[in-house]
């Protein structure tokens, strides 16, 4: 279980010319680029991040707006996932990148990329052997040939069991797979979850819509701060799991002492943030009925939320009094105005951010409290822009992707029009 630990919380140990404690040879080779920064010691990558936030709030008084350090993640072994593009042979296939995926002399093996856990690199052999027994022929984008395009390995933090997933091009090699599958489960018995995903077009397109289980469990259970989330195929899940969980957590710590009874979540996903900031509430109101409204348009998604809803230890009449549904966020937030207003909306929305209709809505509407999560601080500042009636109480930028210029920031609003002020707690 991972549960944040405030004593490690903030990032103002760090020299400035602090090394990266990490090492990568592929980066090194000039093979992988993906982490673009790693030559920059970790501090300045961290001032560099809270700078670019800093200019895209610029246009904001931000003169009663707490800033809290921003958190730091581990440098290596922090990634909960691999997805790893499948070339080579089938004798000697390759896990890794394709630099360029019209020559297959491009391909990298990153067997050993430095953000995976250490346990990772003994799954990959097995993995490699199993694509040789089963004949999964590599993908060849420029042939337009063989069957195997990538290998998505998820780990959870919490019971350390893996969900694995096949990206094939058709169904042909079900059979040769479902043959030496029991050998694989021996060989790897942390497997608890493994399927099949078919992407039949020819496009460096990540997955596709039918996903065939080879397991009977089709879920895999992570745990934040106490609080049970299910990670699906083809649903979204933070990949730093130690950043995400404090993320959570901050959200929780920001609204203990508010008065809130009622609150929506958009753009919700498998209902992380709703789901902590429910229990935040219940312990700080525990005579009180909290209700909560989620949304998000994958249904996924949406089934693993009612999932940790279901497990969530809440009473029956607690349980009714939460909603997962499975729609457009700004739809669903538009179509009656007329409806009960909510004391809080939390809005994580994905890059785009949540756009000016949604963002009109809420400024006239006006909710007391405002919880936005952003992977994209440029599109959050335009919303901002036009969330007018807002004051940005608090501020906190989490480094949920190191060595690279992306990150992510929780702020609090609170609407002007509200007398009292935020008490201050970090």
């Amino acid at each position: 279980m991972l549960t944040a630990l405030w004593i490690d919380s903030s990032c103002s140990g760090l020299n400035s010319n602090m090394s990266n404690l990490l090492s990568c040879r592929h980066f090194q080779q000039q093979q992988c680029g993906s982490c673009q920064w790693l030559e920059l010691p970790y501090a300045q990558q961290l001032a560099r991040k809270q700078q670019h936030l800093q200019r895209q709030l610029a246009a904001f008084d931000l003169r009663v707006t707490q800033w809290l350090e921003p958190f730091c993640s581990e440098l290596s072994q922090f990634r909960n996932k691999a997805k790893m593009v499948v070339s080579g042979s089938v004798e000697r296939p390759i896990l890794g990148i394709a630099n360029d995926p019209n020559d297959p002399q491009s391909a990298v093996d990153l067997c050993d990329c430095p953000l995976y856990p250490s346990r990772f690199q003994a799954l990959f052999p097995v993995l490699k052997d199993f694509i040789a027994r089963a004949g999964l022929v590599p993908y060849n984008l420029q042939k337009r040939k063989g069957e195997l395009k990538y290998i998505l390995l998820t780990e959870s933090r919490y019971s350390e069991k893996l969900m694995l997933r096949f990206v094939l091009r058709s169904e042909v090699k079900l059979p040769l797979i479902r043959r030496e599958l029991d050998g694989l489960l021996q060989r790897l018995p942390q497997l608890a979850v493994v399927s099949l995903n078919i992407q039949p077009q020819h496009a460096a397109i990540l997955e596709g819509e039918q996903e065939i289980f080879l397991t009977e469990q089709q879920v895999l259970e992570e745990r934040f701060n106490g609080i049970p989330l299910f990670i699906r195929p083809q649903g979204f899940f933070q990949t730093n799991p130690q950043v995400a969980s404090t993320l959570y957590y901050q959200a929780q710590d920001w609204l203990r002492t508010l008065s809130i009874s009622n609150f929506w979540d958009l753009f919700c996903g498998v209902g992380g943030f709703g789901l902590h900031c429910l229990a935040a509430l219940r312990q700080a109101q525990p005579d009180k009925i909290i209700s909560l409204i989620g949304i998000e348009i994958s249904a996924s998604a949406i089934a693993s939320a009612r999932l940790s809803l279901e497990q969530s230890g809440l009473s029956p009449a607690e349980q009714s009094a939460v909603s997962f549904q499975s729609l457009d966020s700004a739809t669903f937030a538009i179509a009656d105005e007329s409806r009960q207003k909510p004391h809080l909306v939390i809005v994580n929305p994905p890059r785009r951010g949540i756009g000016s209709e949604l963002a009109d809505f809420l400024n006239d509407f006006a909710p007391d409290y405002i919880l936005y999560s952003s992977c994209n601080a440029v599109s959050m500042g335009k919303d901002l822009l036009q969330l007018s009636d807002y004051q940005i109480s608090k501020i906190r930028l989490f480094d949920m992707f190191p060595h690279t210029h992306h990150y992510e920031v929780l702020l609090l609003l609170q609407h002007k029009a509200l007398t009292s002020t935020l008490p201050i707690s970090a």
